[in-house]
């Protein structure tokens, strides 16, 4: 292990390898990070602020950086970019719980470490930069849609500041837009300075316009070997999957689950027939299962209640979130007990697709949302985390979910080598045509108010705003308003009519 001590991310006040310190390395701090990592290739670079020396949380390096494709840091006093940044980003990344560990690219120079290797996949394209901090920034900005795992991670420090002082500047966060981000992006962030903070940065705006583009630039970590450092764990699981009218779907699920090499310990069916005068369309026999069938039967419809009430039924160590109309390969539960290994995992996110659509996500990476339908989950996380009922037969309850779990300082991993096939059935509840009461007022809501309480439960201002500038412009095109005064009136009654709304079913 490499520390680089450095004051005010500019100067290298020493280099220690172990207890020796290391001479010879002088210059510019971006140089010395750079030199180090060809220097040490198998090695973790930690980098500390001067006067963190004191305050680094030593055992917790181990702890944090288990596997060689993991980049965290600590704000203790400083952090690179603030809220803002969620102008440009609408993704849980950007909007950081720091009571907890949290999946982020937002990077702190105070504290924190990256695999030299992993440093050295970004050289040829990054090497030009000189401020320490919008590198670390970079890297870990580019390296998370590519498969780096960052973190914000408070227990690498002793103690933190209460107020962080953040320290990019306006062009900083306009270039780093255009660099990192699709360019409308970066108009999208003009508006909301002018519209929000009635500030009008038009020179940090044209003279980031032109700077190189890395949005779409490909970083391959496949040489990287990983092999987590923690335990294992035991791999008992229980599935539940809620189903509604699709017996021969759901059927066929529970025979692909007979058929694992590793099989469930028990599989919890929650069974959904609004007909008050229905019954079961199933009848379990104990001894055609090689596992144990807890089936509940239920006029109450939602998935939400549905998998609520399931979740009560979880006796394994870990639990399978499945729909009814998936299909798999027998080793799907095996390979996803092997990911989380070697990965070091708590929540496992398998590819999920229909048969004639193309895997998007080609490596293993940090995902920005929740599948209900194809996740695999360590029990204990689920103490006091259950599906918002308020978004029922709405939007986000997958999402909401996540965001549950990522504030309980977990983090949601896709890998796509393990993968699910979503029939996407055309039968079940599920699909049938639900009217909201909104729906039947007016002004009618834009956005739904599901949508509206997810974004206010877990967005950060910048980001509503954000969203609500994407949901105006796009809109605009599609609806029948032409005067751009008229339309801006509709759609600011339609904006607070969900929020209203979104209060009225928060509240229930």
């Amino acid at each position: 292990m490499i520390k680089l001590i450095h004051q005010n991310s500019s100067k290298v006040c020493a280099i220690y390898k172990g207890e020796m310190q290391l001479d010879g390395y002088t210059g510019n701090l971006t140089k010395v990070f750079w030199k180090l990592a060809e220097d040490f290739p198998t090695e973790k670079i930690i980098w500390i602020e001067e006067a963190q020396q004191n305050n680094i949380n030593e055992e917790a390096l181990t702890k944090v950086f288990h596997h060689n494709l993991i980049m965290a840091s600590c704000a203790v006093k400083t952090s690179f970019f603030s809220e803002d940044i969620g102008y440009v980003d609408q993704f849980p990344f950007a909007n950081i719980n720091r009571s907890v560990f949290y999946p982020t690219w937002l990077m702190s120079s105070d504290i924190g470490g990256i695999y030299a290797l992993a440093i050295l996949k970004f050289k040829k394209e990054f090497q030009q930069i000189s401020n320490f901090e919008y590198l670390l920034n970079a890297i870990a900005r580019l390296g998370q849609q590519h498969g780096l795992f960052c973190y914000h991670a408070p227990q690498l420090a002793i103690k933190k500041a209460k107020k962080l002082e953040y320290k990019a500047t306006t062009k900083d966060l306009f270039s780093f837009t255009f660099q990192f981000y699709k360019k409308a992006r970066g108009l999208i962030l003009l508006f909301c300075f002018v519209h929000y903070k009635k500030i009008y940065p038009l020179l940090s705006f044209t003279s980031s316009g032109l700077k190189r583009n890395f949005f779409n630039t490909e970083i391959d970590f496949t040489d990287i070997e990983v092999k987590s450092s923690k335990p294992a764990t035991d791999n008992t699981i229980d599935v539940i999957i809620p189903t509604i009218g699709r017996p021969e779907y759901l059927l066929d699920v529970l025979e692909d689950l007979k058929g694992q090499t590793l099989l469930p310990q028990k599989v919890i069916i929650v069974e959904q027939n609004p007909d008050k005068g229905s019954t079961s369309d199933f009848n379990f026999v104990a001894e055609e299962w090689p596992f144990h069938i807890n089936h509940i039967f239920t006029h109450q419809t939602g998935a939400c209640n549905a998998r609520n009430l399931a979740l009560q039924k979880v006796t394994a160590d870990w639990v399978f979130f499945c729909d009814d109309d998936n299909k798999f390969d027998t080793n799907l539960l095996e390979g996803c007990f092997s990911k989380i290994k070697t990965y070091g995992l708590e929540i496992l996110v398998t590819a999920y697709r229909s048969k004639s659509e193309v895997l998007l996500y080609k490596h293993a990476k940090q995902w920005g949302t929740f599948g209900a339908g194809n996740a695999i989950i360590k029990r204990a996380l689920l103490q006091n985390v259950k599906f918002d009922r308020a978004l029922e037969f709405g939007y986000g309850e997958d999402m909401d979910f996540g965001m549950q779990l990522r504030n309980k300082g977990v983090d949601i991993i896709y890998h796509p080598e393990i993968e699910i096939v979503h029939l996407k059935a055309p039968m079940g509840g599920f699909r049938t045509k639900i009217i909201k009461p909104w729906e039947q007022t007016k002004p009618i809501p834009k956005p739904s108010p599901t949508v509206m309480t997810f974004m206010q439960k877990n967005y950060s201002i910048p980001q509503i705003r954000a969203y609500k500038f994407i949901l105006w412009f796009k809109f605009y095109k599609v609806q029948d308003i032409r005067n751009p005064l008229k339309y801006k009136k509709s759609m600011q009654q339609r904006w607070e009519a969900s929020e209203a709304w979104a209060r009225k079913i928060a509240n229930k």
